[in-house]
């Protein structure tokens, strides 16, 4: 353990009230180089994006807001279709188009600048996440470049759009940090909040359960962990249930995915094959990328392995894979559905925290022009959901 580790401000409230103020500001004050560091590139990725925007004639609002974010907006405008469609919006998870709905109606934002805010509010909680995880193993400094890589990668642009990738991955790297703290109640409790955002809270409710039945079993920290335990699954369960409920029969959620949406689990079958194609044919530049992504994702894995990782992260990365690269249908999307598998950055920033800042300076510059170019590309040139 560094001498830093040891001395960085905790990210976890005092008892009393001026405690937890003090806490707060000082943690804040604490991530404000990693904080700074991810609002600066994704705020050049975005003014990018509206220069090319106007030079092509298109809005750049609009560009943030396509595909997946027409669906979400209009879940927040009109609710729910109650499965009156092949395609409903019943596949969306409620949380992020929930807080988006509050928001448009509480200020004079149109509703897809709300949607726009939450995400955009929700990155920066994400970034804060990742900071505090990277300096809590690590250091400082790896925390600082792992909220910037993040902001850095070729689908980063989807943390400044409508969508609810940032709402997720804040809620899970703030749940996986409080259980590497300790901190069962709020683990449990954020855990819930992500099984309402996103259907890959899949991958981290067991992280969140197995902790639990380890503590438990070893008799540590009394009942916290039982009512960590029984609150992560609550809401994406309770979603389900409801859906369930909704379309008539207890498996509603995934008739959806799978009739409507074309979404089903073939272990990896579709993806090595359209992966395949992508790398044997003449494809577009996105399904270039997606497949290289997806084969970096997997060697980080193997290096996060080799690094001895906690194997909280380990397990919640490798669901995630396995979910996101398990799953039949919309190949063009699988970089972005692993947005939220955040510690495959770890072994990238500690390596570059090492290096020093003159170099990891040099790499972080390449990564984010790539980037930038690549999220205009997404938005302004690919015709489908990035």
């Amino acid at each position: 353990m560094t001498a830093e580790r040891q001395q960085q401000p905790a990210a976890v409230a005092a008892p009393t009230r001026p405690g937890r103020v003090r806490r707060l500001r000082d943690a804040a004050r604490y991530a404000l180089p990693g904080l700074a560091a991810y609002a600066l590139i994704r705020l050049v990725g975005v003014v990018v994006l509206a220069v090319w925007a106007d030079r092509v004639g298109v809005s750049p609002g609009q560009s943030l807001a396509k595909a997946d974010g027409v669906w979400y907006l209009a879940i927040a405008q009109h609710g729910y279709d109650g499965y009156e469609k092949t395609q409903s919006n019943m596949a969306f998870f409620p949380l992020y188009p929930g807080l988006t709905a509050a928001l448009d109606r509480i200020s004079p934002l149109s509703t897809r600048d709300a949607g726009l805010i939450v995400a955009w509010l929700a990155g920066l909680a994400a970034a804060w996440g990742l900071f505090a995880i990277g300096a809590y193993l690590h250091d400082r400094r790896s925390g600082v470049l792992l909220a910037a890589l993040w902001a850095a990668v070729p689908h980063a642009v989807v943390e400044s759009m409508a969508y609810s990738e940032t709402l997720f991955t804040a809620l899970a790297a703030w749940t996986l940090y409080a259980l590497l703290r300790g901190h069962w109640i709020t683990a449990g409790l954020l855990c819930l909040f992500a099984g309402l955002t996103r259907p890959t809270a899949s991958s981290l409710i067991p992280v969140v359960g197995l902790a639990a039945l380890v503590a438990i079993i070893r008799r540590r920290d009394g009942w916290r962990p039982w009512v960590a335990a029984l609150l992560a699954p609550a809401g994406w369960l309770g979603y389900l249930a409801w859906v369930g409920s909704e379309v008539g029969r207890p498996d509603g959620w995934f008739h959806i995915q799978s009739a409507g949406w074309g979404s089903t689990f073939d272990f990896g079958v579709y993806t090595v094959s359209r992966g395949r194609e992508a790398l044997a044919q003449t494809a577009p530049p996105q399904l270039f990328v997606v497949s290289l992504v997806a084969l970096l994702a997997l060697m980080f894995f193997v290096l996060s392995v080799l690094d001895r990782q906690p194997w909280q992260l380990l397990i919640y990365s490798g669901l995630l894979l396995v979910t996101t690269l398990g799953t039949a249908g919309y190949y063009q999307s699988k970089a972005r559905f692993l947005l939220p598998a955040f510690p495959l950055l770890l072994p990238a920033a500690v390596a570059l925290a090492r290096a020093g800042w003159a170099r990891a300076t040099t790499v972080l510059v390449a990564v984010v022009a790539f980037s930038t170019y690549f999220g205009g590309y997404l938005l302004l040139i690919w015709p489908w959901s990035p």
